[in-house]
């Protein structure tokens, strides 16, 4: 390989400090942890006021976790410089927003490392906070708000969404808080055939008001391009769509017709049962025996299946 292709070494960009307006002036390397010094690029040393020059007046530290590198926590130690203006007594620090929030405790980058970490690598909180070198608390906080910013605040995400899925779910096993949330699913793609279906948002509760707020609170634009809701047999949310988006066609899903398929076929087999041998299901009777069979698709029972199923009914 040519000695051209290489370009001098540089570590703030290898540290993915190049965007952040940061320059790595020194480090501190241990075997389970590194802190980089760093200082901001662009010197700005002029009053946000009257325009003078200001006078250097010391620096300020400030400690912000950043992308584990080698899964190695890593911290920089940003040395912060302060001005002081003469002519309107003025002081102030340089800027580093472009590296992190004013108050924030990690840079941009671990902020977008972690809400991969967990979307993306399904990695624990807990995890993602320990390669940080920050609390669960800090980890957790910046992970909602940023997934928040780029997945849920985003005015495109129910662009031509045709086809919605709504279902509960057990979202809390304790005593304390609500313990379901409606699971509201974009099944367009999936209608379609251009991908998996994916998760629009979930809402506390498993009420008809929680899936007629969460409509009403959707662009007019986005609630008139729905034309299907797959519900399960819950008339709460088929009336809440009813409501808001009327002329959209409510259906059943696949999985809970199926249930209820199954559940009719159970009562018609211990209903059978009782009328032809006087008791509830044994072990040895035949329609008890093939219980789990008959809520199986014939394509993928056995020859063996399929004959005993014929001695039955025969």
């Amino acid at each position: 390989m040519s000695h051209g292709t290489f370009a001098t070494p540089d570590l703030s960009a290898f540290c993915l400090l190049d965007d952040h307006g940061l320059t790595v002036t020194g480090q501190e390397i241990s075997p389970d942890k590194a802190v980089l010094e760093c200082r901001v690029t662009d010197r700005d040393p002029f009053c946000r006021g009257g325009g003078a020059e200001g006078v250097a007046r010391g620096t300020q530290a400030r400690r912000l976790a950043h992308v584990p590198l080698g899964w190695r926590p890593t911290t920089l130690l940003v040395r912060v410089r302060r001005f002081a203006c003469f002519s309107c007594g003025t002081i102030w620090r340089e800027d580093t927003t472009a590296a992190a929030e004013p108050r924030g405790k990690l840079t941009r980058a671990a902020i977008r490392w972690a809400l991969e970490a967990v979307v993306c690598q399904h990695l624990p909180v807990a995890r993602v906070a320990e390669s940080l070198d920050v609390s669960w608390h800090a980890a957790n906080d910046a992970v909602l708000t940023e997934g928040r910013r780029l997945l849920i605040d985003d005015p495109a995400r129910f662009d031509g969404v045709t086809m919605i899925g709504v279902d509960e779910h057990v979202w809390r096993h304790t005593r304390l808080g609500d313990k379901y949330v409606t699971v509201i699913i974009d099944l367009t793609p999936a209608r379609e055939k251009t991908g998996p279906a994916r998760l629009l948002d979930m809402v506390p509760g498993r009420s008809k008001q929680a899936f007629k707020t969460w409509l009403a609170g959707r662009p007019k634009a986005c609630r008139d391009g729905v034309d299907i809701v797959a519900i399960d047999g819950f008339t709460g949310y088929k009336t809440a769509a009813g409501e808001e988006i009327p002329d959209a066609i409510a259906v059943m899903d696949p999985f809970h017709v199926v249930q209820l398929f199954g559940d009719a076929l159970d009562k018609t087999r211990q209903r059978v049962q009782q009328e032809t041998l006087g008791h509830r299901g044994r072990k040895g009777d035949p329609l008890y025996g093939c219980r789990r069979l008959l809520r199986t698709g014939l394509g993928l029972l056995k020859q063996h299946q399929l004959a005993k199923l014929e001695d039955v009914f025969d």
